[in-house]
């Protein structure tokens, strides 16, 4: 009958289904896999730069980042020129608490307590400041009536020697010239004015500067190192002790680089100060200062100001005394370059004198006669900070506790000997924290 036939065609259906699953190997569930048997995963997605070369590819990649990053850096420039205010004084208080920084602590291990010495020595920096202010004006006046009488003699023997000298300019040439010098300055009256404006606005600004500079070096120097832990509580876990530990040796390749720069500013002012005064060249005081002022620019610094010297003395002691001293200049700039650089500035930190040179000149467009005085510092610090971060990017200290930055990369200590424990004191306040765990275990 059909449906016998149809009953007997399924169980023989069944009946090879279950010889085939017993012939087949068991199913194994994804979880049962073992965990050393490999998996390959095929992305089947199209490439769509398939068609484009590897450098290209390569290339773009760069391209963009490098755009970006330019982008950041130019907004973070116009973020410091908008608040040039404020970002001006805190530059000039890092420095300066970097100068005081070791007196201050010297006077804590004293035991004193840290707000009187931080007062203590902000008083004591602007009594030094004041007083040899007072003491440049004081020359100054004294010596306005000479000075107004050699001038005027300066300026007729410079006249008479353009005349009769190898130059052979007539007199009426020079009459012209000082002609239409004054003729320029009268038609640039409104100019003048202008600026005049705008100079009274520059020194209300430099009034606010000032106030803002001590009282941020006063807390630099009494929470210093405070303000650099909290900052660096910020920053995810795992940065916060390498970043910390950076932070440590910039601060101390900055200490050095402060104090050698004052070291070789002071010899500076000292030589050629010496030398205006043995000449007899007016205001000597005052210009040894704006040598020593200017010291703090490396490599231009000391030379601009000492041309300054030598035009003073052309026009004051007549053009003998003005070649010697320019002989002076030039035999403090050689002790400087050949001896106090090298012997001195090697010490504290390791720059190449093209990277000086081309900080100074980048500082000097963006910022002025500020930016070339923080240019190198800045690169100093991101000097040292960059090379440790490069080899101990766990954070551990250098073998030697030594700042990387303070010598070339090419005589960097052996990285394989084992790192030794490090031994600042837990009262430095610019120390980092002795214990990891203070860094990494603190939720910001």
């Amino acid at each position: 009958m059909a449906w016998i036939d149809e009953v007997r065609e399924r169980a023989r259906a069944r009946m090879r289904q279950a010889q085939l699953d017993e012939q087949a190997p068991p199913f194994v569930a994804p979880a049962d896999l073992d965990a050393a048997t490999p998996v390959v995963m095929v992305d089947a997605s199209p490439k769509i730069d398939d068609g484009l070369p590897r450098a290209v590819r390569i290339a773009g990649a760069w391209s963009w980042r490098i755009i970006l990053f330019v982008a950041a850096v130019y907004l973070l420039l116009r973020v410091v020129v908008l608040l040039r205010i404020v970002v001006i004084p805190v530059a000039v208080a890092i420095l300066l608490a970097a100068l005081f920084q070791p007196v201050t602590a010297w006077l804590r291990r004293r035991g004193m307590n840290r707000s009187l010495a931080s007062g203590l020595v902000l008083v004591g920096a602007l009594i030094v400041v004041f007083g040899g202010l007072g003491l440049i004006i004081s020359t100054v006046v004294g010596q306005i009536d000479t000075l107004g009488t050699q001038f005027g003699d300066g300026v007729r023997e410079v006249q008479d020697w353009l005349a009769k000298g190898p130059l052979h300019i007539s007199q009426q040439q020079v009459d012209d010239a000082i002609a239409q010098f004054q003729q320029s300055i009268t038609a640039n009256k409104g100019r003048l004015t202008t600026g005049a404006l705008n100079t009274a606005t520059t020194v209300t600004e430099l009034g606010a500067g000032f106030f803002l500079t001590l009282f941020t070096l006063f807390f630099f120097l009494r929470d210093g190192g405070d303000i650099w832990r909290f900052l660096c509580r910020l920053l995810p876990r795992p940065a916060r002790v390498p970043t910390a530990r950076a932070g440590h040796y910039s601060w101390h390749t900055l200490v050095s680089y402060v104090h050698a720069t004052v070291l070789v500013a002071f010899v500076d002012a000292i030589g050629i100060g010496a030398g205006l005064f043995i000449l007899g060249v007016p205001l000597a005081l005052p210009l040894a200062a704006l040598v020593f002022l200017g010291a703090f620019i490396p490599v231009v610094g000391a030379t601009v100001t000492g041309v300054v010297a030598v035009l003073v003395a052309l026009v004051t002691v007549g053009p003998v005394k003005a070649l010697i001293v320019l002989g002076v200049v030039i035999a403090v700039q050689q002790l400087e370059g050949h001896v106090l650089q090298p012997l001195i500035m090697g010490r504290a930190v390791a720059l190449h004198p093209l990277a000086v040179i081309l900080s100074i000149a980048s500082g000097v467009v963006l910022a002025g006669i500020v930016g070339g005085l923080v240019a190198v510092p800045i690169l100093a610090v991101l000097n040292t900070a960059i090379r440790y971060l490069a080899r101990h990017p766990q954070g551990e200290p250098t073998p030697d506790r030594e700042p990387p930055g303070t010598k070339p990369a090419d005589e960097d200590e052996d990285e394989g000997k084992p790192p030794a424990d490090d031994a600042v004191p837990a009262e430095d306040p610019h120390a980092p924290p002795s214990a990891r765990t203070s860094l990494e275990n603190t939720t910001p």
